[in-house]
C-alpha cells in the first residue's frame, strides 16, 4: 500500500451550531478498495471547550501530539489508516479503518504509551463499505490546489 499524507480541512457546522473542523485524508482509495480494512474505529476525546467550541491551547497541543504519534505508528504498521479528524464543539474524534481489531489496539496503545493518559472512548464497528469516510468526503472535500 502506498502511504500518503495528503489531507484537506473544512469548517463544518456541529450539532450545536458551533464550528467543527473536519480534516480528511486524501488519496487512500488503495486502502478502501483492497477490501481488507473492514472495521471503523472512532476514538473520541470530550474536552472542556472554549466559547467557540475549540480546545484550550494546552489540550490542543496534546491532541496534536496524539495525532502525530498515531499517524507515525500506523505509517510503520499498516494495520490501520487514519482517515479523518473532527475537532470542535467540545470533542475531538479520530477515525480509523483497520483490518484487525486486536493488532490495532496493540499498535494504538504502544503509540500513546509515552504520552499522558487521555480521556478517550473507543468504539469499533464493521464498515466494509467505508460509509463514514465516503459521507465525510462528499460533504467536506476540498481539492488540492497544485
Amino acid at each position: 500500500m502506498k502511504y500518503t499524507d495528503k489531507w484537506w480541512s473544512y469548517p463544518a457546522e456541529g450539532e450545536s451550531g458551533k464550528t467543527v473542523i473536519v480534516t480528511g485524508r486524501d488519496c487512500i482509495d488503495e486502502y478502501r478498495e483492497s477490501g481488507k480494512y473492514i472495521y471503523r474505529i472512532d476514538v473520541s476525546w470530550n474536552y472542556h471547550a472554549l466559547a467557540d467550541g475549540m480546545p484550550e491551547e494546552d489540550e490542543a497541543k496534546l491532541m496534536e501530539e496524539v495525532t502525530d504519534a498515531l499517524i507515525d505508528a500506523f505509517k510503520k504498521d499498516r494495520v490501520a489508516v487514519m482517515t479523518g479528524i473532527y475537532t470542535g464543539d467540545g470533542k475531538r474524534d479520530w477515525v480509523f479503518y483497520t483490518k484487525n481489531l486486536k493488532i490495532f489496539s496493540v499498535v494504538f496503545n504502544k503509540a500513546l504509551e509515552d504520552l499522558p493518559t487521555i480521556p478517550i472512548v473507543v468504539d469499533a464497528e464493521e464498515d466494509s463499505a467505508w460509509e463514514e469516510y465516503l459521507h465525510m468526503r462528499e460533504e467536506t472535500y476540498v481539492p488540492d490546489e497544485d
